[in-house]
């Protein structure tokens, strides 16, 4: 069982770096009627915008000759107008000759660098807006936006927590009043030269050194994982016939990333870090607490979580899920009870007495969204409670991962990540009963998903 629930984590962890309908995909999953000219946050998308194009064209052009390809015109044109159809297809003209993606022909190597990344947050918070809608692209991007104290360094990691943040800042260019950066592309070298290039006189952004030096690190430790039998889910590692170490997967690539994410938060001591978190990144953890939507990064661990935080945290998110799914979900709330939730909103679209949003409860990418936000959170209890030095620390952390997955789980109870972590949870506190309605309650919802049927067929058979 414990392996299947390994595999099945790895394959969805990638899920937060990209959801379905995002960046890897040009098809969205419950797309909204979203408009430019009817959102609360337009003079903050124009100023936006403006402010990507001319960053875009500044570093296009000081590259030198036929350095700006016409679609970058065509689609900031577009975004100006809040022409998401023309917006999507210049992008994925782009995309299918840019490096960074797997596609057929040669690459395009004007599509990396500074001029890049401004189209692809450009492009990323309108997408976000199109398949979140208004109201909770705005209400997810400026919750973690005003949490974040000034001069901070902001790790986002999900889409939306890169993008919609990314658009709902003062000034992302300037930092801001807080510096973005993704934790998810610091292996790219052109990203990092991003960084260097918007905020290296300011903070310290890891340099091309300092990225060889993560990847060697992270070839040398990979060998010897293999060398050893102790692989990571996921993680790839070759040894060719002159003994040289390949390595390959997303696996591989978030380690990267992990090392020098690390790396940025030790160079830069005299500013507070706060991460959205899409992979998990092991080195923080000791260091996370909860704040608001997302987590704040400690500079020193705490042997235990104090009740203050927890107690902050748990009434902060019973108070946000209420306006979205109703005030019914408390400490007492059942599995068995969420479930016939579950059965009546999500299965049956029975919304007779729902006391929640509708606009929620019936547009999918709302729904991934935050239950990423408290399923992160939940992780982080459950790694508590998994290391805990005794019985009543690890029973507290238990009690606290049960109700935020309970909570995630309940905003989008087909989510694979929120499933799949929660029956983990469940089935090591021998809670097999509880752990089989989670898993055939997301079933229904997801029939196609192997994984899914796969745990629900190993807890039946009771292993």
């Amino acid at each position: 069982m414990k392996n299947i629930f390994v595999a099945a984590l790895f394959g969805v962890a990638l899920l937060g770096c990209s959801r379905k309908g995002s960046l890897e995909s040009s098809s969205l999953d419950a797309p909204t009627n979203w408009s430019l000219k009817r959102s609360a946050a337009e003079a903050q998308l124009r100023s936006f915008v403006a402010d990507k194009q001319t960053q875009a064209m500044t570093a296009a052009k000081a590259a030198g000759g036929d350095a700006v390809p016409p679609e970058y015109k065509t689609l900031f044109a577009a975004a100006n107008k809040g022409d998401w159809p023309t917006v999507r297809s210049a992008f994925h003209e782009m995309r299918n000759r840019a490096p960074q993606y797997s596609h057929n022909g040669p690459d395009d190597e004007r599509l990396t660098g500074t001029a890049w990344a401004a189209v692809l947050e450009t492009y990323g918070a309108y997408e976000c807006f199109t398949g979140m809608g208004d109201k909770y692209s705005i209400a997810f991007g400026k919750g973690i936006a005003d949490s974040i104290p000034a001069g901070a360094i902001y790790f986002g990691g999900t889409d939306p927590g890169r993008f919609l943040v990314t658009a709902m800042c003062k000034s992302q260019i300037k930092g801001d009043p807080f510096f973005t950066i993704t934790q998810n592309a610091l292996a790219d070298g052109s990203y990092l030269a991003y960084l260097r290039a918007m905020y290296g006189d300011q903070i310290y952004a890891a340099t091309d050194g300092d990225s060889s030096n993560c990847f060697s690190a992270y070839i040398q430790g990979a060998a010897q994982r293999r060398a050893a039998n102790q692989l990571k889910p996921g993680e790839v590692v070759n040894v060719g016939v002159n003994g040289q170490v390949q390595i390959s997967g997303q696996t591989a690539v978030m380690e990267v990333n992990a090392l020098i994410a690390k790396i940025i938060f030790d160079k830069n001591p005299d500013h507070e870090f706060y991460v959205e978190e899409s992979f998990p990144l092991d080195w923080m953890y000791p260091l996370l607490e909860p704040h608001g939507l997302i987590m704040k990064i400690n500079r020193q661990p705490a042997s235990v979580m104090p009740d203050d935080v927890v107690t902050a945290d748990h009434q902060f998110w019973t108070t946000y899920l209420a306006p979205m799914i109703g005030d019914w979900l408390k400490d007492d709330t059942s599995v068995d009870q969420i479930s016939s939730f579950v059965e009546k909103v999500y299965v049956k679209h029975d919304l007779a007495g729902f006391t929640g949003d509708r606009e929620f409860v019936t547009t999918k990418d709302p729904q991934k969204a935050f239950s990423k936000l408290r399923g992160s959170i939940a992780g982080l209890y459950a790694w508590r409670h998994k290391h805990a030095n005794d019985a009543s620390e690890r029973e507290r952390m238990g009690r606290e991962a049960d109700f935020a997955f309970r909570q995630a789980w309940a905003l989008c109870p087909y989510s694979p990540e929120a499933v799949f972590r929660y029956v983990e949870l469940l089935s090591g506190e021998n809670r097999k009963s509880d752990a089989l309605i989670v898993a055939r309650t997301a079933s229904k919802l997801d029939p196609g998903n192997f994984q899914t049927r796969q745990i629900v067929q190993q807890l039946e058979r009771g292993q």
